[in-house]
Parts: structure tokens; sequence; C-alpha cells
């Protein structure tokens, strides 16, 4: 049953639907589900938000769970009709670079900063504090439903993998409902600036917001590619698409679209 949004007043003021579920199997399901069943229910940037996920997903299929209150899931509702097809590939891009925007905003006046790691897992001082899941919409093409996962309230112990991290184990305080606001505010700001850039990610910043946030960039990385096969160099820049280019020992590169990235050093 949802519960009512009052703890998420800037929230609702950004997004035309707010809405609190006590727990749920995973919001991205929920919300797929019914922004296809209810179109008109669920408009631009409406969002599902839950601190006890039981069943959710990440990239590459893996499972996300966490402790219930230990974490924040959300699933934003992004309507793109006038993106162009060729261009819909930076969305998942956009919304790690909104989700670091929204993360180092908390930080501000702490030590501690925000960086998002290819395409989309963001992270404070090198630890995953967020990852994002971006799907389509069965049978509606134009929506897409961009899920995020916060470790807000976990506490060391609670932390799945060494490389986790999250604003409790930082001994800082994340405000939700802030955080949330600003999530939704810069991605529909870097939505708003590709559509009316035609979908031209250099032309219309997008391309250099994600790039000036990612700290792969310029690292040694190792990718497990989908097929298995595992490639190794420096992560040289995006590509028009948002794929990460990467150039091995002797100079030839590559470009990835998907893979497990991995920060050598």
């Amino acid at each position: 049953m949802p519960i009512p949004t009052d703890g998420y007043p800037r929230a609702a003021a950004v997004s035309p639907r707010v809405q609190i579920t006590e727990s749920t199997d995973s919001t991205n399901a929920d919300v797929l589900a019914a922004a296809a069943a209810d179109p008109a229910g669920w408009p631009h940037l409406s969002v599902l938000l839950t601190t006890d996920q039981r069943a959710g997903r990440g990239r590459l299929d893996r499972s996300w769970t966490t402790p219930p209150g230990t974490a924040l899931a959300m699933s934003v509702v992004v309507r793109v009709p006038d993106l162009p097809v060729a261009a819909r590939g930076w969305i998942p891009l956009v919304a790690g670079a909104a989700m670091a925007r929204a993360v180092g905003a908390q930080l501000r006046g702490t030590p501690h900063s925000a960086t998002l790691k290819w395409p989309n897992d963001v992270l404070i001082d090198g630890g995953k504090v967020c990852g994002i899941l971006a799907e389509v919409v069965a049978g509606d093409p134009d929506t897409v439903v961009v899920g995020a996962g916060v470790n807000t309230r976990m506490t060391r112990a609670d932390l799945p993998v060494d490389t986790a991290i999250s604003f409790t184990a930082l001994g800082l305080t994340c405000d939700d409902d802030r955080l949330v606001a600003d999530f939704l505010s810069a991605l529909d700001e870097q939505l708003s600036a590709l559509v009316a850039a035609g979908g031209d990610a250099a032309a219309s910043g997008v391309s250099g917001e994600v790039s000036a946030l990612c700290s792969t960039l310029g690292a040694d990385v190792a990718v497990q590619l989908p097929d298995g096969t595992r490639l190794t160099g420096r992560a040289a820049r995006l590509d028009a698409d948002g794929r990460l280019v990467v150039a091995d020992a002797t100079g030839i590169e590559t470009a990835v679209s998907a893979g497990d990235v991995v920060h050598v050093r």
C-alpha cells in the first residue's frame, strides 16, 4: 500500500507523481508494469520509492538486495518520444551523471567526492554507492524506466562487497528527499538538453557533463565483455554514442558498448 509523500516535499515539487511503498520485490518491475498499464497515470518523471526492496536487479542480471531501511530504491519514468532512437543509449549514462551530481551535492563541505564509473555506477571515493538500471517499457519504446539503488544507511558490516560504500559507513547522513529531487532535476535537465540538440550529445553538453564526472576516463581498465573475453588498456574517451573507447598497449582502440569495468589504477 502506498504511504503518504509528506517526507518528500522537494521531490514532489519536481515530479508529477511521487509514490512510496513500504516494501516491494522490485521498483523497476512495478513501474514497468504500471507505466504500461496506465501511461497517463505515470507521466514523465513519475517516481516510485522504497527503503525495503526485496529482489532488486542490477545490470547484467545481477541481483540487488539490502537489509530493510538501509538503502533507497527508486524507479523513474522517462518519456522520450522526441529523442532520436540512435541517441537513447545516452539515457543510462545521463542517469548516472545525474545521480553523481545528486550524491555530490550531499557531500559538499566534506572531504569526500562523487564520481561516475562507466557506464553508470556512482562512486564515493572509489567505492560504489549507487547502481543504475534502465529498461524500456514493453510495447512502448518511447518510455524508459530508470531504476537506482543508493546505499544510504548501510553499516560497514552490511555492505555486500569490499568495493561498496554507503553514507552511514562514511559517517554521513543522506537527505533522501533532497537526493531524489536533485536526481530528478538533473536527469530532466540533461535529457531536455539532449532532445533540444536533436540527440547530439556533444552539442547538447551531455557528453561533456558525463565525461567530466567519469573517473573511468584516463584510467587503466580491464573490461569483461558480454562474450566472455577480456579487454585491457587505457580508457581514452567516450564516442558519439556513449561507448567507452579503450586503447590497448599498441594504441589500437576498441569501442565498448557493454561490459564490466574494473579500474586497475
